[in-house]
């Protein structure tokens, strides 16, 4: 997308903020980013402008060996019924951790880590099978939510760098 944008006529630099887990929401909120990309359901876009990227499914990333990972699918169900590997605890806003029996985790590396020790499941999008190490397994979850990748902005921008990413990242 980054790409696409420069090779744009007028094209400005961008500066990309790296950020961890729904925190692009509120970077776009708080005005630190004038554009943004999230992923409905997990993240609002409520009061924003938007535009649909994408949409895939999501898959159950496990340790590599693991029982479930030969499966050509699953099912929520079996994700979350495994004994000793629960789904992860994110932050939330206030940066403490909901209740539950899940690993407290703040970064995909982190995450990932997690998994390969063998203490927790993830449910993550389809992509993510692009960026796992060998030593862990996706095997698609059939009934989890479709996750739909949206490019945002606040619709006041009369921003002409905004519109031609926009543009840009529409035509992938």
């Amino acid at each position: 997308m980054l790409d696409a944008y420069a090779a744009e006529p007028g094209a400005v630099a961008v500066d990309v903020l790296l950020c961890g887990i729904g925190e692009q929401e509120r970077l776009l909120r708080d005005g630190r980013a004038d554009v943004a990309l999230l992923h409905r359901p997990f993240d609002s876009a409520s009061g924003f402008d938007t535009e649909e990227l994408r949409t895939e499914g999501q898959v159950a990333v496990l340790p590599a060996g693991h029982p479930l990972s030969s499966r050509p699918h699953v099912l929520m169900a079996d994700v979350t019924a495994l004994p000793g590997l629960p789904l992860p605890r994110w932050p939330n806003v206030d940066g403490t951790y909901p209740d539950g029996p899940g690993p407290q985790v703040r970064d995909h590396t982190q995450l990932l880590q997690t998994i390969i020790l063998g203490r927790a499941v993830a449910v993550l999008p389809e992509s993510t099978r692009a960026y796992l190490p060998p030593d862990l397994a996706a095997v698609p979850v059939l009934d989890a939510p479709k996750v739909t990748t949206l490019i945002a902005w606040p619709p006041h921008s009369r921003s002409q760098a905004v519109a031609g990413l926009v543009r840009a990242a529409t035509r992938l």
